[in-house]
């Protein structure tokens, strides 16, 4: 595939997904509704397209290239309200199940031979204010907690039906709480007190690792659908994981495997089936 559309290119997962896919020697066009906070690109060849994508007709437009970039192969779509703190709880469901919809039917309608899509971690429990049922928690955890996580099950179970209908492959990628170099400032502020980010297990994915499993899930030899958890191979603690399950979540059982710093966010499926490796970690900048 060289021909890729990116869904929300502006934002935080967008322009990593965009730079690197195009340094990668695709096409890129980023269809979202403002432009990059990069821009001017700094490299002037990757289009901009202006769309709403809540509306088919304009995800229909978009996703054909039009004049911008005809001939669109796949798309990731990455267009959402990004977490249940960014609007109201319907404003979220509505805006997120809409553009999914939205997405996955043009992309079947112009015959596209791929979908990659953001999906969440919180599809597995977050916020843990109950505590999970094992750890690391792996893709069948799944319990929603919000409306937020409730539009990424229903985005999952649609690129289902959507596989059965059209054959079109729906590869969903559940990321972790995303970081750019930048915020790794802030971890020192949680490794006082465990309680601060047991709200997901304390993960992280970093950039890097983002814009890897787009790309492997764009190349995998994966036909119909499946979803995988996309986090950093460790936590952002310094304490060890099962030391911090152990006070926090006393009594969860906890895979043997765990050691060390492991995450406890399941990475597994994502490394076989993806052939997935964050190599990146942030102990690497303290």
């Amino acid at each position: 595939m060289t021909k890729i559309a990116v869904t929300g290119g502006s934002g935080k997962a967008g322009r990593v997904v965009v730079r690197d896919l195009h340094q990668r020697g695709h096409e890129v066009l980023n269809i979202d509704l403002v432009p990059s906070p990069e821009s001017p690109h700094p490299d002037a060849s990757i289009p901009f397209l202006r769309a709403d994508v809540t509306e088919f007709g304009q995800a229909l437009e978009a996703l054909s290239g039009g004049e911008t970039l005809p001939g669109i192969e796949a798309v990731v779509h990455l267009a959402a309200i990004p977490s249940p703190v960014h609007a109201t709880p319907d404003q979220v469901f509505r805006t997120n199940i809409t553009s999914t919809y939205a997405v996955f039917s043009a992309a079947a309608r112009l015959g596209l031979t791929r979908v990659v899509w953001a999906s969440s971690e919180t599809t597995l429990g977050l916020p843990f204010d109950q505590p999970p049922d094992y750890a690391p928690v792996d893709e069948a955890h799944m319990r929603p907690e919000s409306s937020y996580a409730l539009s990424k099950v229903l985005g999952e179970e649609m690129a289902r039906q959507f596989h059965h209908w059209h054959g079109i492959t729906i590869i969903g990628l559940r990321f972790s709480n995303i970081m750019v170099r930048r915020d790794y400032e802030r971890f020192p502020e949680f490794w006082e007190d465990p309680h601060r980010r047991k709200w997901n297990l304390w993960g992280y994915v970093d950039e890097s690792h983002v814009a890897q499993s787009v790309r492997l899930a764009l190349e995998a030899e994966i036909e119909g659908t499946d979803n995988f958890i996309i986090a950093a191979g460790d936590t952002v603690m310094k304490r060890p994981s099962r030391e911090l399950m152990a006070e926090v979540f006393p009594g969860v059982p906890v895979a043997d495997r765990i050691h060390g710093n492991d995450t406890l966010l399941d990475i597994s499926r994502a490394r076989d089936l993806l052939g997935y490796a964050p190599a990146f970690s942030w102990r690497e900048l303290f």
